[in-house]
């Protein structure tokens, strides 16, 4: 029978400079997938925030007006780099694609870097706050060598040279950057529908409070959002520290990994081709060619037998 801390005790053992993928998908696949999901999602919103990347955003209309999709999109592709890394072919068809969709905007290296930032810090914070147990030093130092690398991948330069150095440059930018703007406060209200949609009908009355209260304060100033009541920010950090020493004391190490039967989105139901997500309006340049098309289970669509009934 595995034990609780068996993982971890095998990241332990591991060279992070060297096995740094093999870490950051242990995190992900079987030590906190629900937290690294939503953690992933916190960062995703606090970079769409930023001013300059909100204008960007509200501009394309592909976060206010096809919001399920973009959020689908962005999901696949960081799932897809995650689990294949960037040498295998559906990994490199997806860094491809990053590239691609961002192409034909002027964004500022600063803006890529504090994207990159949010990715880095934000899912490791709250995993520090509410996961059942801290991520270790070779965890941190993994989550930051593969972003660092897909950093590198995507032409951003002086990216900090550590977590903690990066955790600090984010700090410094995110005080300055994140201001309240209108476009941050259209995007936050078109992804706040589909957090809602997801709650249980139980908490539905307390749904846009809760949302609100996984917001920290800067993130909500910048949102234009209002701070919820305390008994209900109290009351959901009290319910998420008793779920972290829930699974700590009688959980069981995940016996199945996340997506092992494929990574599933709403806005495609029978599967998507790599080179087709995000938005077509830089198609015909000739890259982006990847031909990997999966259903949700991950096969390839080209050769898919019919499901069995």
């Amino acid at each position: 029978m595995r034990g609780r801390y068996d993982n971890l005790t095998r990241t332990r053992a591991l060279d992070p400079e060297r096995d740094y993928l093999d870490i950051y998908q242990t995190m992900l696949r079987y030590e906190f997938p629900w937290d690294m999901k939503l953690g992933l999602n916190l960062a995703f919103n606090r970079s769409f925030s930023v001013p300059a990347i909100a204008t960007v955003h509200t501009a394309t209309g592909e976060l206010t007006e096809r919001t399920q999709k973009r959020i689908d999109d962005t999901g696949l592709l960081m799932y897809e780099m995650v689990l294949n890394g960037f040498e295998q072919p559906r990994g490199r068809d997806a860094l491809r694609r990053v590239n691609q969709i961002h192409r034909p905007y002027d964004i500022s290296n600063d803006d890529f870097r504090y994207v990159l930032g949010c990715l880095v810090v934000i899912p490791t914070r709250w995993l520090q706050a509410y996961g059942w147990r801290p991520p270790c030093c070779h965890e941190r130092h993994a989550t930051y060598l593969f972003y660092r690398e897909l950093g590198r991948r995507m032409g951003i330069t002086d990216i900090p040279a550590s977590y903690d150095e990066f955790e600090t440059w984010f700090d410094a930018h995110d005080a300055v950057h994140l201001q309240p703007n209108d476009d941050a406060a259209a995007i936050e209200r078109a992804t706040r529908m589909l957090m809602l949609a997801r709650l249980p009908r139980m908490l539905a009355p307390l749904g846009n409070a809760l949302v609100s209260a996984m917001y920290d304060a800067p993130l909500r100033r910048a949102t234009r959002v209002d701070t919820p009541a305390w008994p209900v920010r109290a009351g959901l950090h009290l319910a998420l520290k008793t779920r972290a020493l829930s699974q700590r004391w009688f959980g069981a190490p995940r016996a199945t990994a996340l997506f092992a039967d494929g990574i599933r989105a709403r806005s495609y139901p029978d599967g998507y081709e790599i080179s087709q997500l995000g938005p077509q309006h830089d198609r015909g340049d000739g890259e982006g060619t990847g031909t990997g098309v999966t259903d949700p289970a991950g096969r390839d669509q080209r050769s898919r037998e019919p499901a069995p009934e």
